[in-house]
């Protein structure tokens, strides 16, 4: 698959998007979230990834959009005949909340996009140079792609507040505090780091991990206990008849580690 504006590699069941502006500090364009969109599908597709690690070429992971767009947008709106009301961008939250487990290596500033884009991921590690901003009243904008929720599940309603109304820039060890990155690392050890965490998520038996993700999507927020069991029960049954279970009872009897993900 041939792309302009992303970067891709595989290792050890971990496909791994670069973001490949770095000119631009990877500034966000309708072509590089097309690129990236189908990456992951075709990733999700294909049974010998487990994992999708993204991070940023250079020195930044992404700065946010590209500015030369939103110059052109402002003009065309400022005539009367610009975009429609009703816009679909959102759609790449759902893709990443229902893609196989994404990791986020945050290298440099993820501003705007390039913040809301890493919320629905599932892990974010940022390097200790990484600087987050949910950017957008600096631009007279509403924050996007689902982020005043996401958000404000990760890192509270109070954190999230003076996020989105001060635009203000926040240091990887702060975003550790609050709960919006999990692992702050040195610079030159992000990569590893990140990979390495990938590579475990990656090993452990795919169908479970996605039933789990589903699970964590939808029983958060439901207040009906009754129900958040009934989901974890009917696909806990589900697991039981899978092979990767059949594989780890064997291991654990055996005395050695599981091969999961081997009938795929």
């Amino acid at each position: 698959m041939a792309h302009e504006q992303i970067l891709t590699e595989v290792t050890n069941r971990v496909g791994i998007i670069r973001l490949n502006r770095p000119e631009r500090l990877n500034a966000w364009t309708f072509q590089m979230s097309n690129e990236i969109r189908e990456q992951i599908e075709a990733w999700n597709a294909d049974d010998g990834i487990g994992a999708i690690m993204i991070t940023g070429e250079g020195r930044g992971f992404c700065a946010g959009a590209d500015l030369n767009d939103f110059a052109d947008r402002a003009e065309t709106n400022k005539k009367g005949s610009g975009e429609s009301i009703a816009r679909g961008g959102a759609g790449i939250t759902h893709l990443i909340r229902e893609s196989k487990p994404t990791i986020a290596a945050i290298n440099g500033y993820a501003v705007g996009v390039g913040l809301t884009m890493i919320l629905p991921m599932d892990v974010r590690i940022a390097s200790t140079d990484a600087k987050l901003s949910i950017r957008f009243i600096k631009m007279g904008l509403m924050p996007e792609l689902g982020s005043t929720r996401l958000l404000a599940q990760l890192v509270g309603l109070g954190h999230a507040t003076d996020m989105c109304l001060t635009g203000r820039l926040v240091p990887a060890e702060e975003a550790r505090d609050m709960g919006l990155v999990t692992t702050v690392t040195e610079p030159d050890d992000l990569e590893a780091t990140a990979l390495a965490k990938a590579e475990e998520i990656a090993n452990n038996p795919t169908d479970a991990v996605m039933m789990i993700k589903e699970l964590l999507s939808k029983n958060p927020l439901d207040a009906d206990l009754e129900a958040v069991m009934e989901r974890e029960g009917l696909r806990d049954q589900i697991a039981r008849r899978l092979p990767d279970h059949e594989e780890a009872v064997k291991a654990f009897l055996e005395k050695r580690d599981p091969n999961f993900n081997s009938s795929s």
